[in-house]
């Protein structure tokens, strides 16, 4: 696994003088989180602020990046794994500004791949080394494939949700992570998704990062909350990305605060919006 995220690091520019590419691996303890929403609304944010970016439906057997986006891909990562088309030939563009690199669903047995069908993606990624963001959509729990794109990115985010049984299940996959991946060199983000109020997302934040402080002596910071907004399930019905449905609706908000702190930078895209982010998160930038 160690080599295997290495060599994608060379790929994406990590080394050398070429365009460096930051890997974002977004994945969760358990399904239902709204992993994959986050995912493509995080690259539409991205996007919006002139980077170039690619989501990866890494959630071999069950993807559904193209489903939230309405789009009905001709290629997809099946046909990369069996060698059939390279990775130039299954990315497709949308438009939404962002490109989409499609996931095989239904091909069950695809879902653990061979260390060598693992490499032979890896190595078909330089086709994505232009990119200025790629964002790797995981598949929910835990899986060699699921390790192994963590362990390849600058930044993993955790999603989770109030419900206990997710926050139990955020907690179990940062337990894997830090058991399961030598050297640990990723920046392990939470972001709490459907929150009721900003304490809500606080006080569920606080509960992961403590216990893994304390019982894994791993740092785990605390990225940002998506507010619960009724906007997100008009987009999935629509098929169509809620910040494109309404940009200026509390979930997108939350999402370009989150792309805000991730770049360490204040979200500037249209007018009003900063100062909005200021009064929906108490100051805090």
């Amino acid at each position: 696994m160690a080599d295997q995220a290495q060599k994608l690091r060379e790929i994406m520019g990590k080394t050398g003088t070429r365009r460096n590419t930051r890997i974002i691996a977004i994945s969760s303890g358990k399904g239902g989180v709204g992993k994959t929403n986050i995912a493509i609304n995080l690259a539409i944010a991205y996007a919006q602020l002139g980077k170039k970016v690619v989501v990866m439906d890494a959630d071999l057997g069950l993807a559904n990046v193209n489903v939230v986006l309405g789009i009905i891909p001709r290629y997809n990562l099946y046909h990369l794994i069996r060698k059939q088309k390279k990775m130039g030939e299954i990315i497709q563009n949308t438009n939404y500004g962002i490109q989409i690199v499609a996931g095989a669903s239904g091909f069950s047995k695809i879902a653990n791949l061979s260390e060598d069908e693992r490499n032979n993606i890896i190595t078909e990624f330089s086709a994505l080394s232009e990119a200025d963001v790629l964002i790797v959509d995981t598949g929910a729990g835990v899986s060699n494939n699921v390790l192994s794109f963590i362990a390849s990115a600058d930044d993993a985010l955790i999603i989770t949700t109030p419900e206990p049984t997710a926050i139990t299940d955020a907690y179990g996959i940062i337990k894997i992570i830090a058991t399961e991946i030598d050297n640990i060199n990723i920046g392990l983000k939470l972001v709490v998704n459907k929150v009721k109020s900003v304490a809500e997302g606080r006080k569920v934040a606080e509960r992961v990062i403590n216990i893994a402080g304390q019982f894994l002596n791993l740092k785990v910071d605390y990225l940002g909350f998506v507010f619960d907004d009724p906007i997100v399930h008009t987009a999935v019905v629509k098929q169509r990305p809620f910040l494109i449905v309404d940009g200026k609706s509390k979930a997108s908000m939350c999402v370009k605060h989150i792309v805000g702190r991730l770049e360490n930078i204040e979200y500037k895209e249209g007018s009003g919006i900063g100062g909005f982010l200021k009064k929906l998160f108490g100051g805090e930038q």
